[in-house]
């Protein structure tokens, strides 16, 4: 995981350096070409926000000892985000004013400048057309992934459910044998029982024979 959070850092780097420097740049040009720069920091700046979703996602799959430090650079990348997006901002109304100057201040240019701003205009509606369409894969995919978790969800659930059977029967199987131990226990304690009275008889009979060898051996010497 600590892999793809830092992969995501090294193009979070990569981009921001080339939106700062672009964003540097838009106050210097003039025409198609500076709006060309404009569209092109929005685009990069639409792909740092997805950048950030990500690596959000990736934070919180971070084992809960790290995910303090994680946070915190991912908490200082959203400043600097917020910054980039900031001085992108006023360079587009320092743009926005000198465009509107223009379309004021020079008759003799406003064809030119119209066909800049209807050129501006379109390529606003190709962008977000492709915001859309970007957002509707993400839709698409996480349409995805979440069919992809019912179908996990279900087969969890259906092994849940055989492991419960198969529960159920060694819990059967562990009454049976408990059972069979008892009445096994049970025998046991009557053939105990048994040879405990066989040895007590054994040993009364064995008193009698004793006493009456005693006895006889007694009278024998007497009737001598």
């Amino acid at each position: 995981m600590s892999s793809d959070f830092e992969a995501y850092e090294q193009e979070f780097g990569t981009l921001t350096a080339e939106i700062t420097n672009k964003v540097g740049r838009i106050p210097k040009l003039s025409g198609e070409e500076k709006t060309q720069l404009v569209l092109n920091v929005d685009k990069q700046l639409e792909e740092v926000r997805e950048l950030l979703e990500q690596m959000d996602l990736e934070v919180r799959e971070v084992p809960v000892q790290s995910r303090a430090m994680y946070s915190t650079r991912l908490k200082s990348y959203k400043q600097e985000m917020e910054k980039l997006e900031k001085d992108f901002k006023r360079s587009r109304i320092a743009y926005s004013d000198e465009v509107r100057n223009e379309l004021l201040g020079d008759d003799g240019g406003s064809s030119e400048t119209q066909l800049i701003k209807l050129r501006e205009e379109r390529a606003h509606l190709l962008d977000n057309t492709e915001k859309l369409e970007r957002s509707s894969r993400r839709l698409e995919a996480g349409y995805q992934i979440a069919v992809e978790t019912e179908q996990m969800g279900q087969e969890i659930l259906t092994n849940l459910h055989s492991d419960r059977e198969k529960i159920q029967r060694s819990r059967d199987r562990l009454r049976e044998t408990d059972a069979n131990l008892g009445k096994s226990s049970r025998v046991l304690t009557g053939m105990l029982r048994r040879v405990i009275q066989n040895r007590i008889l054994v040993f009364i009979l064995g008193f009698i024979l004793f006493l009456t060898i005693i006895l006889a051996i007694y009278f024998n010497l007497r009737s001598r």
